[in-house]
């Protein structure tokens, strides 16, 4: 079973990036000239996506403005002979189908995904949280793909190691390890932010899955859960007592690029993978450096 579909929950009030995001969709607040969001549609589209189905709010609708024509500017760009930019713009038009659903209240990941239950259909779908930046030669998406495709289409969560005193800020799985495949773990359970002394393992959850329609039995039947919201964390716990649930240890470099510490790294990251910037680059951390007297 190909997977076509991509749930991307976009409705969030985005705190952490206040005052910033008081206006400014967080999601569309820029890791150099692209909006973080660019990047992660982008890492879809790379693994094989052919359609994005954005959970919105009221307010994040430049999300999706950014993924359509403006034909204005095109034509303010031809008529002014910005050739490169003007194919820029129309290539962001074209990545992908681009399909919105509205999440009318704010009732956790768990509520976001099952919105976007009429549009998924009997198929399994992948799920990128849009803050969430992986960066691999091949797209992350695309690995928990190809784990599943060769796993009869069974569900798989992508994971990473954190240090044991972070443990408190993710999900955390607990679970065996796959005959033969030292990446693969066969899902026990997941918790919510444990404390690092009861934490099953220091494999973290940070927003990338490949989920099968069934997840949607399983969130309509749970109750609320951590902070009053319906947990993704609690359906997939159900089903994984259900039926064969993988978690994957992915390759790749993951940023939070919602928080301003992830953010920063992940700009510094981008603009020295840039051939263009790299060299400006280089020289301003000099120069920051020596100003304010910083050791490296």
């Amino acid at each position: 079973m190909n997977v076509r579909k991509a749930v991307i929950p976009v409705a969030g009030k985005g705190t952490r990036f206040l005052p910033a995001s008081k206006e400014l969709p967080k999601e569309m607040i820029p890791i150099l000239n692209l909006p973080m969001i660019h990047y992660v549609v982008e890492e879809a589209v790379h693994s094989g996506i052919d359609q994005i189905i954005f959970v919105t709010s009221s307010g994040k609708e430049s999300v999706e403005n950014y993924f359509d024509r403006n034909f204005g500017l095109e034509n303010f760009l031809a008529a002014n002979g910005k050739t490169k930019e003007l194919e820029e713009i129309k290539r962001i038009a074209s990545m992908v189908e681009i399909i919105t659903v509205r999440q009318k209240e704010q009732k956790g990941l768990g509520h976001a995904i099952l919105c976007a239950s009429p549009l998924i259909g009997n198929e399994n779908f992948a799920v990128l949280l849009g803050d969430d930046l992986v960066i691999n030669e091949q797209p992350c998406t695309a690995q928990l793909m190809n784990l599943s495709a060769k796993n009869d289409n069974a569900p798989v969560i992508g994971v990473m190691e954190v240090p044991r005193n972070e443990v408190s800020k993710y999900g955390i799985i607990s679970g065996k390890p796959s005959a033969g495949d030292e990446r693969t773990y066969l899902l026990d359970k997941m918790i919510e932010k444990p404390d690092p002394d009861e934490a099953p393992s220091n494999l973290a959850t940070p927003g990338r899955y490949i989920l099968s329609p069934k997840i949607f039995d399983y969130l309509r039947a749970i109750p609320k859960g951590a902070g009053g919201e319906y947990q993704l964390t609690d359906a997939i716990n159900l089903q994984c007592r259900d039926e064969k649930f993988l978690a994957y240890k992915f390759y790749g470099e993951r940023f939070d690029a919602g928080s301003l510490n992830g953010h920063l790294n992940a700009t510094i990251e981008f603009a020295a993978r840039r051939p263009d910037l790299k060299g400006q680059l280089e020289e301003s951390i000099r120069t920051v450096v020596k100003k304010y007297g910083i050791k490296l």
